[in-house]
């Protein structure tokens, strides 16, 4: 964490120009989070396409669900599929995450209250957003060390 402070310091230095003129591109600043991630042991969602998923560099068919350090394949596959049991790993975990996202594909959907219900009585606060968003979402969450996880359906899938 401190490694990281000092390099947010050192690039608002570069960006006011109190040290020298250098200019960090963004996308050395991405190569740079990845680096920290990695160093880490954190995971980070590094891509994505209509079939999975590729986190820290590494490909993931299908849906995924992660937490800290642990990669797990998700059976749903659609929106519709999402229920309590699907989710019921996320009772088993600690400690629990204090946030779940759960990407719901191409676009957002909305849950019954079966499933927030369920969530709530776990005391796990839900967001629910498109995959692509929630990818980007965990790696920022993750990175802070927040205690974060993702339940997320390939961007293909739709409601």
């Amino acid at each position: 964490m401190w490694r990281f402070q000092g390099l947010v310091r050192q690039q608002a230095a570069l960006a006011n120009g109190a040290v020298g003129k250098r200019w960090i591109s963004l996308y050395e600043q991405m190569k740079m989070m990845d680096k920290l991630a990695e160093e880490s042991g954190r995971l980070r969602f590094t891509g994505y396409n209509d079939t999975g998923f590729h986190i820290n560099n590494v490909f993931h068919e299908g849906s995924v669900m992660c937490h800290r350090n642990l990669i797990l394949s998700w059976t749903p596959r659609t929106f519709k599929e999402i229920t309590p049991e699907s989710l019921s790993i996320f009772q088993l975990l600690r400690p629990a995450p204090d946030l779940l996202l759960v990407g719901c594909g191409r676009s957002v959907q909305f849950f019954g209250k079966e499933v927030e219900d369920f969530l709530d009585s776990n005391k796990i606060k839900l967001e629910a957003i498109d995959s692509r968003n929630a990818a980007s979402t965990f790696n920022f969450l993750n990175d802070e060390g927040r205690s974060v996880a993702a339940a997320i359906i390939p961007c293909s899938s739709e409601a």
